[in-house]
């Protein structure tokens, strides 16, 4: 199938057509027609499968023909509502491509940032509004946001909403809302809160599962290496000097480990920067500007930092460190082989990590390619005490990460 054939119209075409869309991927395809068709959908899908599209150009189509020829200063028709700002951007960098011969005016906000540019572009009005939860209600108690002229509403990433702790910040958001709407809910993941929270924003939905987050994408090769703590940062420099990366997305667990990785990277002379929640807005995006343009080799970034990283060429995602949770892993790996390009994933995996590959091995229901043939491979040599010690300082520090940020959420996820 063809997108001529899924009943769009000429503008949206020809923005297509520049950006070399010519097949729709299979949620684009099994999405748009019910959209246009003014349904609601519920939709299993996760990043990569081209999802945004999937909502964003039926939503442009449908405004750029109720407002196209309208006077009129705009007023909010849909909002798009994502958990964080590098999701938030990029959803609204989409939409800027497909709407660039339509009439439709669209903007962006997010909290880390000063409020006045968001403000000045709302005060001008603007049919498609993308937001996080937090920067949403704050404009909105301020007076600069009213969004009871809504007509389209999308939750996205709804499961990594939650996680994030913005489900009172939902509910605020769906009574704010014309209780006669349409609503597009977007996870990776149903599990029961998540179906309960969208039988409270849909309506007679119309379901679509596509490439549920248990499977990974075929054109991406997973690779596990095993080896040591201790050996880690060696074999990370290892496969970097041998394997002639020249992009390369590095994932780390916490925020304190992504920058010690960044570090050593640099002090070997790979051009490297990291990302996470602790970064400044405008260094986080002039990291991933540099990455998208080839200018920085590698980006290194927390789990919640790399969501919205949409790299349609990126080939290697390193997981330097294993995340316990598998559906952590296929999202992390599927920023590469994104649009039917193939991909490379990494994984170096210490002693005690091993089990982690197990359960991913068990989710995806596909063994990791292990390659043996390297310089720093596993051992079972027990850990000294001093490894011990340290060790154990580490998961320490990480159990205390964990509960600080899901603190830092819940006190300032209105920022």
């Amino acid at each position: 199938m063809r997108f001529e054939e899924l009943g769009l119209i000429k503008p949206i075409l020809k923005a297509l057509k520049d950006k070399n869309y010519q097949e729709p991927t299979e949620i684009q395809e099994t999405a748009i027609p019910p959209i246009l068709k003014r349904k609601d959908i519920l939709g299993c899908a996760q990043t990569g499968t081209g999802k945004t599209a999937a909502f964003a150009i039926p939503i442009i189509q449908l405004i750029h023909r109720i407002e196209g020829e309208s006077n009129k200063e705009p007023v909010i028709r849909s909002l798009i509502v994502t958990p964080t700002r590098e999701l938030a951007i990029q959803i609204d960098e989409n939409i800027s491509s497909y709407a660039k011969y339509t009439k439709v005016k669209h903007t962006v906000i997010f909290g880390g940032v000063k409020q006045g540019k968001q403000v000045t572009r709302l005060q001008k009005g603007v049919h498609i509004l993308v937001a996080t939860p937090g920067r949403l209600l704050d404009l909105i108690d301020q007076g600069y946001i009213n969004i009871n002229t809504v007509k389209i509403f999308v939750l996205d990433e709804a499961d990594r909403m939650l996680d994030m702790g913005f489900i009172n910040d939902i509910k605020k958001i769906i009574k704010l809302l014309p209780s006669k709407r349409q609503s597009l809910f977007f996870s990776a993941t149903m599990p029961n809160n998540i179906q309960k929270l969208s039988k409270t924003i849909l309506h007679n939905p119309q379901k679509i599962e596509v490439a549920p987050v248990s499977s990974a994408a075929e054109t991406v090769k997973q690779y596990v290496y095993y080896t040591n703590r201790t050996s880690k940062k060696k074999l990370l420099i290892h496969i970097l000097e041998t394997e002639g990366m020249k992009q390369v997305l590095v994932f780390a667990r916490t925020k304190r480990g992504a920058d010690r990785i960044s570090r050593d990277l640099s002090k070997q002379k790979f051009r490297a920067l990291a990302i996470h929640g602790d970064k400044a807005q405008n260094q986080r995006q002039k990291a991933l500007a540099m990455f998208k343009e080839g200018k920085l080799r590698i980006l290194v970034a927390t789990d919640i930092a790399a969501r919205g990283i949409d790299i349609s060429k990126l080939k290697y995602v390193i997981n330097y460190e294993i995340p316990n949770l598998p559906e952590t892993y296929v999202h992390r790996i599927g920023r590469s082989g994104r649009a039917g390009e193939k991909g490379i994933a990494i994984s170096l995996c210490e002693p005690e990590e091993n089990q982690f590959v197990k359960d991913i091995q068990k989710l995806i229901n596909k063994k990791l390619i292990v390659v043996e043939d390297h310089p720093f491979p596993q051992t079972d040599k027990p850990m000294t005490e001093k490894e011990k010690k340290e060790w154990n300082k580490e998961k320490q520090r990480r159990k205390q990460e964990f509960f600080a940020n899901r603190n830092k959420n819940k006190k300032n996820r209105r920022r």
